[in-house]
Formats: C-alpha cells, sequence, structure tokens
C-alpha cells in the first residue's frame, strides 16, 4: 500500500507565503510523476502543477510565476512554494502521484493525499 501524506497548509495574508510538502511512503517501485491540485468550495477539483522524475513541470495558468513545484526524488517527496498568494488561492490542496507497479513500470496506478487547507485572507 501507498501513502501520501501532506503538510504545510495554514493561513496566511495576502501577499504571503507557504511552503507544502507530500511524502510518498510504502510499497512504491518509482514515481513517474508528483503534483499537487486544488479544490475550492463549490468548485471542481483543479491542476496547479506537477513535476515528474526527469524534473519536467507543468502548471497552471492562474499559478504561474507565483508557484513553484519541485521535489527530491531520493526522499519520494514533491514540494509546492507558493508566493504572492491571492485570496482566490484559497483551497484545499491534494498531492497526486502516479506510482510504478514494479520495476519496468508496466502499469502506474494513481494515489492522492488527504488534502491541506490552504485559506488566504486578512
Amino acid at each position: 500500500q501507498v501513502q501520501l501524506v501532506e503538510s504545510g497548509g495554514g493561513l496566511v495574508q495576502p501577499g504571503g507565503s507557504l511552503r507544502l510538502s507530500c511524502a510518498a511512503s510504502g510499497n512504491i517501485f518509482s514515481i513517474p510523476v508528483m503534483g499537487w491540485y486544488r479544490q475550492a468550495p463549490g468548485k471542481q477539483r483543479e491542476l496547479v502543477a506537477t513535476i515528474t522524475s526527469a524534473g519536467r513541470t507543468n502548471s497552471a495558468d492562474s499559478i504561474k510565476g507565483r508557484f513553484t513545484i519541485s521535489s527530491d526524488n531520493a526522499q519520494n517527496t514533491a514540494y509546492l512554494q507558493m508566493n504572492s498568494l491571492k485570496p482566490e488561492d484559497t483551497a484545499v490542496y491534494y498531492c497526486y502521484a502516479e506510482i510504478c507497479s514494479d520495476y519496468l513500470c508496466s502499469a502506474r496506478y494513481a494515489y492522492w493525499g488527504q488534502g491541506t487547507q490552504v485559506t488566504v485572507s486578512s
């Protein structure tokens, strides 16, 4: 079994910063992709950013220039550095990972963390 454990959420004023962490543990062969999604009240879950094991990133237009995704492959951990936070960034942030089922990565399985609340308010 695989677990994704997030940390780092909280309450911050507009213009402030937070850093989210997501640590994967369990029966892991390799992690081709890790990332972050978010869901605001009354809205659908949306992509924030993803990063591959090779370091290739993809991110939503709404966070470009403000958020940075990174990872430590040896620690099976992904990070989301969030700067210049806005009230519209308020949401539950979910860690996401695609994890290989074996050394050949013949199949990938998607896992989600439990979510961490980020609230941007004065």
